[in-house]
């Protein structure tokens, strides 16, 4: 029996929302788990002050070291960091941080292999940066190295008198050339940007989509596909993102509806791009190894599948028990290899 400890920044469980599913998925598999955060951990004893639950509820209690951590965010602070850091010496996590949008992209591109599905990026170090990409691709969109959630994505088409169409959610407005500039020099003090292409991927109905293709390790620790769902804007949005106002569809019915015959084809190439592009990604990466990914990507008009960005720690809002069940399994794999490691 696996004893598996979560790690999370937040003290308590209760406001969680993948700690239940994934205590009830370990209760199903017969291993041990609990939930603990940074605080209450003493290295010299190897023991732990967290939460399990029981009867129906969260309980506190102390734990003996877990044999393995699924560490489901990052830390916060730099104390958290150097308690992540201390674990890690003595207990396999089971992911690690993929880095910026564009450490993924650059690495991606170095990779080769799928370099192709790529959409081209370039960093804003400065206006020029804009102005020289505009000049080769008139629609554009810009943002941040940094971010989740569709937060801080604008949307920028050039016009022929060199004014700006500008959309940052549902808002659009029209900018002259040195009234928009002022407005990329305003982003730029806030935080780092890349601009890229943009990419059209519509439904007939006219409203944007992407697919995002959830992935993960299974108990023998090969890549497999857990979800697979498109993700449609449902407003004038160009962002399909469901935290920003989208929503999420049933990938067959989508695909019946949006390619007719072609349904079945398109729902295999998402599949074997999803897992084989994850295997070739972790590869990217020597010596470290992730649990699950998160791949948001378009299929144009010539069915190419382009890749939006790579996520570390996908969300699965409302399907926590479809992830844990296979999440649980993979933990179990990871405390065994090390195990036979030592």
């Amino acid at each position: 029996m696996t004893r598996i400890g979560m790690l999370h920044y937040r003290q308590k469980p209760h406001h969680v929302t993948k700690p239940f599913a994934y205590a009830a998925a370990a209760k199903m598999h017969g291993s041990d788990f609990f939930y603990f955060s940074y605080t209450g951990i003493d290295f010299e004893q190897r023991r732990i002050n967290g939460w399990v639950y029981q009867e129906g509820d969260w309980h506190q209690q102390d734990f003996p070291f877990p044999e393995v951590i699924i560490n489901i965010s990052a830390p916060r602070s730099s104390k958290q960091k150097a308690v992540s850091r201390a674990l890690r010496l003595q207990i396999p996590f089971i992911s690690r941080s993929i880095g910026s949008k564009l450490t993924v992209y650059n690495k991606i591109k170095k990779g080769r292999q799928f370099a192709g599905h790529l959409i081209p990026s370039r960093p804003i170090e400065k206006i020029e940066d804009v102005r020289s990409f505009l000049k080769d691709h008139p629609e554009a969109v810009i943002k941040p190295l940094s971010g989740r959630k569709g937060e801080s994505i604008h949307f920028i088409t050039r016009q022929e008198n060199g004014s700006i169409t500008w959309q940052t959610g549902v808002d659009q407005q029209t900018f002259p050339s040195d009234t928009w500039e002022e407005k990329v020099t305003g982003l730029l003090r806030e935080k780092r940007y890349l601009i890229q292409p943009y990419i059209e991927c519509r439904t007939k109905a006219g409203f944007s989509y992407d697919f995002r293709l959830h992935v993960h390790k299974n108990k023998e620790g090969r890549w497999q596909t857990a979800l697979i769902y498109p993700r449609v804007s449902g407003t004038e949005r160009l962002t399909s993102n469901v935290s920003r106002g989208g929503y999420r569809g049933e990938l067959i019915p989508f695909l019946k509806e949006e390619f007719d015959r072609e349904y079945y084809n398109i729902k295999q190439l998402l599949e074997y791009f999803a897992v084989h592009f994850a295997a070739h990604f972790e590869s990217l990466y020597p010596g470290r190894s992730f649990d699950e990914l998160g791949i948001d990507a378009a299929v144009d008009r010539n069915h190419k599948i382009w890749i939006y960005e790579v996520n570390w720690r996908p969300g699965s809002r409302h399907r926590e028990f479809a992830i844990a069940r296979h999440m649980i399994p993979y933990a179990c794999y990871t405390a065994r290899q090390y195990k036979s490691k030592r």
